[in-house]
């Protein structure tokens, strides 16, 4: 997903296991690969966006301010699971095909699990927050069995990482596709949307404005209803933006 004034590009391609190529450095699926170069994390991107088939080509060069080694289960049977990589990093963008680049902070994290998300979730959000040199990450979902998870990690200036005690819910407006909304601030009235970059029959993604930890932050937010995901109308849909191909 690429945003800009000028250009916007979206591509999520599906492939096969014949695409794929992994060791303990690299991994590559199709046409776009990453690696590990002396502690930086070099990203080449190529691929056809949808559903305009413009041309997506670039790379994407990522140092981690700092590389917390745990990860943390999502439900209490252990079959999800998150990691945050690189809670904080520098980023360098350059892009060919869109003719873009930039550099800022950024962040890495990586999901997985024992089965699709859907079985597991009803919904979540998660937003990553930055600001004055600190980093907050929240996350809070609704589980199958109805019962709620969620928790808050900061990360500051010197690298270090530690759990937070979550702040309050915080409403936010629905999207046009009503899904529904929310984070944590450190009072109802500290966080705004400034942007919605995706808005989907079951996902988005929203550029914030809020307050934790008693600084100002940029918070870049997610919402996604498993629910809406799993209906058959919309898993009809999903091609249209996640193109499969065999290789």
């Amino acid at each position: 997903m690429l945003y800009g004034p000028r250009a916007k590009r979206w591509a999520m391609t599906e492939r096969g296991a014949r695409s794929l190529s992994r060791d303990a450095t690299s991994f590559a699926v199709g046409p776009s690969a990453l690696h590990w170069d002396q502690g930086r994390l070099v990203i080449r991107i190529d691929e056809i966006g949808v559903p305009l088939p413009l041309r997506l080509r670039g790379e994407v060069r990522l140092t981690p301010h700092v590389l917390p080694e745990f990860a943390i289960n999502l439900d209490g049977a252990e079959r999800h699971h998150w990691r945050p990589i690189a809670p904080s990093a520098a980023v360098e963008v350059v892009m060919e095909q869109p003719a873009l680049r930039w550099r800022g902070t950024g962040y890495l994290d990586s999901n997985w699990g024992d089965e699709p998300l859907e079985k597991g979730f009803i919904a979540w959000d998660w937003s990553r927050a930055h600001g004055d040199g600190t980093t907050a990450i929240l996350y809070h979902g609704e589980k199958r069995d109805r019962d709620t998870f969620g928790f808050a990690i900061a990360c500051d200036a010197a690298g270090r990482f530690h759990h937070i005690e979550a702040p309050q819910r915080v409403a936010l407006p629905a999207t046009l596709w009503r899904i529904g909304r929310a984070t944590r601030a450190d009072n109802p009235f500290d966080a705004r949307v400034l942007r919605t970059y995706e808005d989907t029959p079951f996902y988005a993604r929203s550029l914030m404005e809020t307050q934790l930890l008693g600084r100002r932050m940029i918070a870049m937010h997610e919402s996604l209803s498993l629910d809406r995901f799993a209906n058959p109308l919309v898993q009809l849909m999903l091609p249209f933006r996640m193109p499969r191909r065999s290789s």
